[in-house]
């Protein structure tokens, strides 16, 4: 038997010669996606306002933040803080009730975008009256389900305007972008459902403040669901709301993502994030005047503890105010309503009433409210006659927030002046959520061998962001480790075979070696295909996107590969193909010191809509179509080379232009695939 096991170990012994030694590293970042954005959102919760320590603190910083609000509502080309003229109003008809007449009418919040309404004026008014913008939430119906509120609101003295949204009104628009019809280009555009929804609540405040009949130092606001996301986001905007009750609209990200209690809510309920906010922070920008969070205990949508948690921290700047008293949390039994018995009801017409006209009305002298219906959908509807003429509603989110324009530069100078700019304005607002201080990386070889490269191969791994530890596959195909030798970079596709990368060295590895990268999701990081709709709505609500991850995963990559022995870090070319050409073009404009792409398959455009159930390519980074778009950026690389493998869509046709006109034409080169 020895002698057997000697013969058996030779071989053995004989192939593992083959391969340098080296410690098998212990896996010390997850690499799993679920728990990163876990993580991401604990600490953008526990991180909302934990900065402000007292009022100076949040007076230097409020006006930014509500200017920052705007940006990620999409308002920011809308004079939000400018005077403006009133909208457009034409009442329809009117039915009269024996304490209030309701008005059927309909106004124009901007060009061509029109917003059915219901105003409930009390009858026989001896002065100006205080006033109520109801907005509405998620139901089929709007004015008609939610009459009851307008109803008790004009009972007891106030004039209510009850608006629909864009969605579930007597036109059919769109809320469910990314939710329901895989438009996640919404993110790329930095337009929300949300910031039409605001825009339009802003107008309505303005056509109630135009009112005789109304006192426009006494408005206050109120909804539930998306109505209750509105009631936080009105008010936070608009200093004119002196009080607001927000019911069942919002919950901590903490409590969204790692309750998954966002898969089951509308875009409208949550900004684009630019800013890696929590909705603590738009509470913060109440402070000081009357807030109340309504919320009950066993709501689908928000968990009891997520809504506390905003509560406690927005009530850290009503402190700052010695105004605790303006901050309440309201809560009652029951899921996603005013409470299993309305109970919360007569509490919040006794709130207004305290506010906006210095009644003390007690809850138990208002008594149950009528909650009937006793006007029907059609009763209540304003467009008898069809909606008005070229009315937005069902393309605003097309139009609402403006794309860049294509650029023609007229010389080398101006394009790099471009190419600045908006590398300035990308790393703002589509790359925040790069980590501020890159951690060590913690580099170390994975695996060596002298086998399937001329002169070696080498595995390394290293940590790109806390949570991930990524390996890159660094393969000696024309020069040995002790010669300083150009890389070319291969970014390897998501649920690609083995090999299926190799194609894109197009005969170039004779003359560089050639490092192969998975980045975050791709390879033995990868997710699967039924949790990418999750993974894209979760990751923007978090302020970044699977594309924009990826893409600081390839610039941290290009920084270790230059850190490696025998890599010219000078010489550093990029290939990809598909969604990873896009995440390499924006690699390229902010590292600024790739020499080459080889690209295949490049999209047109960001501005493009995906499957409904999320799956296919994630080319989505915040914002990015408010600044440049893909073949602009690919432009940038200019005048270094680009290869493109297969013809590219026409969109690219400037970029060949350009080449051409500044003289550069031969830098550009096309490969059959």
């Amino acid at each position: 038997m020895k002698y057997i096991y000697a013969i058996l170990l030779f071989p053995i012994i004989s192939i593992a010669q083959n391969v340098e030694s080296t410690l098998i590293g212990p896996m010390d970042q997850p690499n799993n996606i679920h728990y990163y954005l876990n993580r991401v959102a604990v600490e953008l919760t526990a991180q909302s306002l934990d900065s402000i320590n007292n009022l100076s603190d949040w007076e230097d910083v409020k006006a930014l933040k509500r200017r920052q609000l705007v940006d990620m509502l999409g308002l920011s080309s809308y004079p939000i803080f400018e005077p403006r003229i009133q909208p457009h109003v034409v009442r329809v008809d009117t039915i009269s009730e024996e304490n209030f007449d309701i008005v059927k009418l309909y106004y124009e919040s901007t060009d061509d975008l029109y917003v059915p309404a219901n105003l409930y004026i009390p009858k026989n008014l001896k002065e100006a009256a205080p006033a109520v913008l109801y907005v509405c939430g998620h139901a089929h119906t709007q004015k008609h389900h939610y009459q009851s509120h307008a109803r008790a609101l004009a009972d007891q003295g106030f004039v209510c305007l009850i608006i629909e949204t864009l969605q579930r009104g007597e036109v059919r628009g769109e809320h469910l972008g990314a939710y329901e019809n895989g438009w996640f280009q919404w993110y790329s555009r930095g337009y929300n459902p949300a910031g039409v929804e605001v825009w339009n609540g802003m107008r309505g405040i303005d056509l109630l403040s135009s009112l005789k009949e109304v006192d426009d130092s006494k408005i206050g606001v109120t909804g539930i669901s998306g109505g209750g996301s509105q009631s936080w986001y009105l008010p936070a905007v608009d200093d004119r709301i002196m009080a607001a009750v927000a019911v069942a609209g919002a919950g901590s990200l903490e409590g969204q993502i790692c309750q998954n209690t966002i898969d089951d809510h509308c875009d409208c309920m949550m900004p684009i994030n630019t800013y890696q906010w929590d909705f603590s922070d738009i509470g913060g920008l109440i402070a000081p005047r009357p807030f109340v969070i309504a919320q009950t205990r066993h709501d689908g949508y928000y968990s009891i503890e997520s809504v506390r948690t905003l509560y406690e921290k927005v009530s850290k700047i009503y402190g700052f105010y010695n105004a605790e008293e303006n901050i309440s949390m309201m809560e009652a039994p029951g899921g996603h309503s005013y409470g299993e018995n309305e109970e919360m009801r007569s509490p919040i017409l006794s709130f207004f009433l305290r506010e906006l006209t210095g009644k003390k009305v007690s809850p138990e002298e208002i008594g149950a409210l009528d909650i009937s219906k006793k006007w029907s959908d059609r009763d209540l509807a304003v467009y008898v006659d069809g909606q008005p003429k070229n009315d937005r509603t069902l393309t605003i989110q097309e139009t609402f927030v403006p794309k860049a324009e294509k650029v023609d530069w007229a010389n080398p100078d101006e394009l790099f002046k471009y190419r600045d700019s908006i590398k300035g304005e990308l790393i703002a607002q589509t790359f925040a959520a790069f980590p501020p201080n890159p951690c060590a990386m913690e580099g170390r070889k994975e695996f060596s061998t002298r086998n399937f490269s001329k002169y070696g191969r080498e595995i390394y791994s290293f940590v790109p962001e806390q949570g991930w530890r990524l390996k890159v596959d660094l393969r000696r195909t024309a020069y040995p480790k002790e010669e300083l030798a150009p890389v070319i970079l291969v970014l390897n596709s998501p649920n690609q075979g083995k090999w299926a990368s190799s194609h894109l060295l197009v005969g170039r590895n004779k003359d560089a070696n050639v490092a192969y990268f998975n980045a975050r999701g791709i390879g033995e990081t990868g997710w699967a295909d039924d949790q990418q709709w999750h993974i894209r709505r979760s990751a923007a609500w978090l302020g970044r996107t699977i594309a924009s991850m990826r893409v600081y995963d390839v610039l941290r990559c290009l920084d270790y590969l230059r850190s490696l022995k025998g890599v010219d870090p000078d010489e550093i070319h990029i290939a990809a193909s598909g969604e990873m050409a896009v995440v390499a073009a924006y690699a390229a404009l902010l590292d600024g010191r790739v020499n080459s792409l080889a690209l295949e398959n490049l999209p047109a455009s960001q501005d493009v809509k995906g499957e409904p159930n999320g799956r296919g390519p994630a080319l989505e980074m915040l914002n990015c179509l408010k600044i440049t778009d893909i073949p602009e950026v690919l432009t940038c690389h200019f005048p270094n080379k680009i290869l493109f493998i297969g013809d590219p869509p026409e969109a690219y046709d400037g970029l060949m232009k350009t080449y051409e006109k500044f003289g550069y034409s031969d830098s550009l080169i096309k490969l059959e695939k």
